[in-house]
């Protein structure tokens, strides 16, 4: 099986639902509460194995201080990993820009002429945390590895999956074993055929390019990249990887945001103590 050396990490929305904030700093280096949204991801996918990460962003996006060498930083602060103060000092990068806003799939295929073989993708703005841990004790997320894993096993593109109480608003799947069988998107929450939605993170094979070309924007619009799954579906099948046991947090508009801090902090041992009195306090 070919292994998975390269990653996308997807940065190129405007983030007008964050505005004015957006406007000084771009939603993927808000931090949850002290470590940048867009350190979190790097460090999944570095986890996860891969040799090449590949950012998707937008033409007035600023992201260039994650790409800095900011070692000399480390002095202040001893117990922290080096790599979450230069998060890319271990893993070659690549950035790719995404002229015009034209949805996922678009922003795939600024990448994939860089890319030979399967890849990860990790939306920008979409953080799964399974171990809650200040940055002196620091543990990246496994869940890409677990989309690794089930692509090794199976050979096959892998998304990852979430459990939600309002599937109104995402890509809601249909399973079979450990297959998607269907795919619906934003259905009615009383229509909903489940629980289960896509939750910003999948294993696509080397194939993604031509299949983009196949089902075009021009064709499908934003829903291309829901086109593409659906092919795999139709055919050799897409994977539906649980990964429900990892906390998801959004930075993609304020108040889950808001709610994403407050509950990671929570979980926090160096946190935790003191936030629950100060909300007890204060409600």
């Amino acid at each position: 099986m070919t292994a998975v050396e390269d990653a996308i990490i997807v940065a190129g929305g405007l983030g007008a639902r964050m505005l004015p904030a957006s406007s000084a700093i771009a939603k993927e280096s808000m931090p949850l509460v002290d470590i940048p949204a867009l350190t979190h991801l790097v460090r999944e996918a570095v986890n996860a194995g891969v040799k090449r990460v590949h950012i998707i962003t937008s033409p007035k996006k600023d992201l260039s201080g994650f790409f800095r060498d900011n070692t000399h930083l480390s002095i202040h602060r001893k117990d922290i990993p080096e790599e979450l103060i230069s998060p890319f000092a271990d893993v070659e990068y690549q950035v790719h820009i995404q002229h015009v806003p034209k949805g996922f799939g678009d922003a795939l295929s600024c990448a994939l002429h860089a890319i030979s073989g399967p890849f990860l993708v990790l939306l920008g703005d979409n953080l799964l945390i399974e171990e809650h841990t200040p940055p002196s004790n620091y543990v990246a997320s496994n869940a890409c590895n677990l989309l690794v894993d089930a692509y090794l096993e199976s050979g096959l593109p892998c998304v990852g999956l979430s459990t939600v109480q309002d599937p109104e608003n995402y890509g809601v799947v249909v399973m079979s074993n450990n297959k998607i069988i269907e795919i619906v998107e934003k259905p009615p929450r009383e229509s909903a055929p489940s629980n289960k939605v896509l939750c910003g993170r999948y294993l696509f094979t080397e194939d993604t390019l031509s299949l983009l070309e196949k089902y075009a924007y021009e064709e499908f619009g934003e829903m291309q990249s829901i086109a593409v799954q659906q092919h795999w579906i139709r055919n050799d099948g897409l994977v539906g990887v649980d990964l429900s046991n990892y906390q998801w947090y959004d930075s993609g508009s304020p108040l889950p945001w808001i709610k994403s801090q407050i509950d990671h902090a929570l979980r926090r041992e160096d946190f935790s103590d003191d936030l629950r009195k100060w909300l007890e306090s204060r409600l």
